[in-house]
């Protein structure tokens, strides 16, 4: 068995190894197998020492952690082994004024706003939830917070008696108040100028020719409320050259990038930046792609992949998300990345591409397949295959043979090296087809009135 989130492997005991200890009762528990060989297939390699550990083990977990570890004595070929097993702890354990954490297969001493937030969470607080004690409910937006009821009782999410709620009954149905005091949830809704308390609660927007030419730029200030109108406002009027057409007498603008999915993003990154970072949300218009970048985390475990897949809702800031969905700016927790990529799809663009690799969630969106497939390394015949089964719903290799004029092995191949983008349906053999990845039911029901579209996989 490999190393993952639960088991490590180590040749021999050095005391430093207690930092893996602490990660894994501060994550989900785990065991450390001593006298194991690190690499794969992971063959014991025996302790010379392994009786002596077993006795002193125990009590070193004991005195610098102050927790209990279960710890076995094995024996496979002659070879002596030891299996140690950590249980997750309720509250916090320390490494000598250091808290480490389990994460997949590594650990990572917690620093900043990553200790700030595991402490609260081990106590069973959000940040978002924590009371401050300095701020007047006289402070708030009085427009934001009538925007908000109105559109809540628009989508039916409210009653309309909200309307003749105070400011702090209104505040407590939202659980935004604790012992008379406003949380830091509720400022960041509600205040004209959240930065007061949190640095970096703003958006910055900006047009770029290209990485190193930034053409023009705007900041959005002002409570989340506004802040979402406004960006949304900002980058359809500003940001975006719509295409002109005509029906008739009938003037007709087409976006160059589908609206819904933006605003879904904008929204998904106020809803789950980590505002304790006082980096503000970033979005960058280029004149081929947007890319929105959010310092916020997935949650624990998590992969772009995970993200992409059907998952439950794991709000990062469950108050501030809960808000949004009382407002009706969201429809369900959980379902704000299949509207990001169905939304694509719809209007015959690829999904977004999603990246986590540079300290929080990047989201580009690009406004032409080949754009997209160009930045990726993919060749022309690949570019015209992807077209074809997003303006057709499917592509099948004889499409594929007809269209580049190539042979049927040829064309398998093509279609085999575009797997991040296509995934095979249908049957072996004649009944094979590709579709483009990342369609749900729904979407796929709504495609098939219009392109006979085949039922991709759920998200």
């Amino acid at each position: 068995m490999d190393e993952s989130q639960n088991i490590e492997y180590k040749e021999i005991w050095k005391d430093e190894y207690l930092k893996w200890i602490c990660g894994f009762a501060n994550a989900n528990g785990g065991r450390i197998f001593l006298g194991v060989d690190d690499d794969p297939p992971h063959k014991p390699v025996g302790l010379a020492n392994a009786d002596k550990l077993m006795e002193d083990l125990p009590n070193k977990v004991r005195d610098v952690l102050g927790i209990m570890v279960d710890v076995n004595l094995h024996h496979e070929s002659d070879k002596q082994y030891i299996e140690m097993i950590v249980e997750p702890y309720p509250y916090p354990v320390n490494y000598k004024g250091q808290y480490h954490y389990r994460s997949g297969s590594t650990k990572q001493e917690l620093k900043g706003s990553a200790l700030s937030k595991f402490l609260l969470d081990k106590v069973g607080v959000r940040w978002c939830n924590v009371p401050v004690p300095d701020i007047a409910l006289e402070e708030l937006d009085v427009k934001s917070i009538r925007d908000f009821k109105e559109n809540g009782i628009k989508k039916k999410r409210m009653d309309p008696e909200v309307l003749t709620d105070s400011t702090e009954d209104f505040l407590s149905s939202l659980d935004m108040m604790v012992d008379g005091q406003i949380t830091r949830a509720g400022i960041l809704m509600f205040h004209p100028k959240p930065e007061k308390r949190f640095p970096g609660s703003f958006i910055k927007i900006g047009f770029f020719r290209s990485d190193s030419d930034l053409a023009f730029q705007d900041e959005i200030h002002g409570s989340l409320v506004q802040q979402v109108d406004r960006t949304f406002d900002l980058l359809t009027t500003k940001y975006m050259n719509y295409m002109i057409t005509y029906r008739g007498l009938q003037r007709i603008e087409t976006p160059p990038f589908p609206e819904d999915p933006l605003r879904e993003c904008i929204l998904n990154a106020v809803a789950h930046k980590d505002y304790q970072d006082q980096v503000p949300i970033q979005i960058s218009v280029y004149p081929d792609r947007i890319v929105f970048w959010n310092p916020g985390q997935l949650p624990e475990s998590w992969t772009v992949e995970s993200l992409l897949k059907k998952h439950p809702s794991r709000a990062f800031n469950p108050a501030i998300a809960n808000a949004f969905f009382r407002c009706g700016e969201v429809e369900a927790w959980g379902r704000g990345i299949g509207k990001i990529v169905n939304g694509a799809i719809a209007e015959k663009l690829l999904p977004p591409v999603f990246d986590t690799s540079l300290g929080g969630l990047m989201v580009t969106f690009f406004n032409s397949p080949a754009a997209q497939l160009k930045e990726a390394g993919i060749s022309e015949r690949g570019i015209l295959a992807v077209e074809f089964a997003l303006k057709n719903g499917r592509i099948t290799n004889t499409d594929v043979q007809e269209m580049a004029k190539v042979s049927k092995p040829t064309a398998t191949r093509l279609l085999t090296s575009l797997s991040n983008y296509l995934e095979v349906k249908g049957t072996t053999g004649k009944g094979t087809y590709y579709v483009v990845k990342g369609l749900t039911k729904g979407s796929q029901r709504a495609q098939n009135s219009t392109s006979n579209m085949s039922e991709g996989h759920s998200l």
